[in-house]
């Protein structure tokens, strides 16, 4: 099985996925949002019902392909990251990630997948700028991990 799907299967589904529900529902199409539908419904607070089970699905699907691979398992290995910075580091750094991705995506109006999915898709000019900052940031900070640990990373 290969590591992941092909980018000519994966990026016209994905376009599909975005039509879809913007035919059906008038939704658009965000991983963030439903975090923070998420964090309405943990809280007692009104949520979208449908933003919950793309949430589901989208964690039943990483768990039904990690299985298909046996390698459902729970690991302390996470890629490269987990070879170069010691093991009593991982968590924190892991946590402090999430926290500041999830605050980048929520101050930015959505994360990659919204920004550059559903709102470029809708000539957003917000979405359009939020994507290429997203990207632009992450080639740079790239590099330059590459260059300051002399390629470890």
């Amino acid at each position: 099985m290969e590591d992941v799907l092909a980018w000519y299967v994966a990026g016209p589904v994905f376009g599909l996925l975005v039509v879809a529900l913007y035919a059906v529902s008038n939704q658009r199409l965000g991983v963030s949002g439903s975090y923070l539908h998420l964090g309405f419904a943990l809280r007692g607070q009104p949520a979208e019902a449908w933003r919950l089970w793309f949430l589901a699905g989208l964690l039943a699907g990483a768990a039904a392909a990690a299985a298909s691979r046996g390698q459902l398992a729970p690991s302390a290995y996470y890629g490269r990251l987990s070879e170069v910075v010691p093991a009593m580091l991982l968590p924190p750094v892991l946590v402090a990630g999430g926290l500041l991705i999830g605050y980048g995506a929520r101050w930015a109006g959505g994360c990659t997948s919204g920004n550059g999915l559903a709102g470029c898709s809708t000539r957003s000019t917000g979405s359009l700028t939020a994507t290429v900052t997203f990207f632009s940031t992450a080639v740079a900070v790239t590099w330059l991990v590459h260059w300051v640990t002399g390629g470890a990373l």
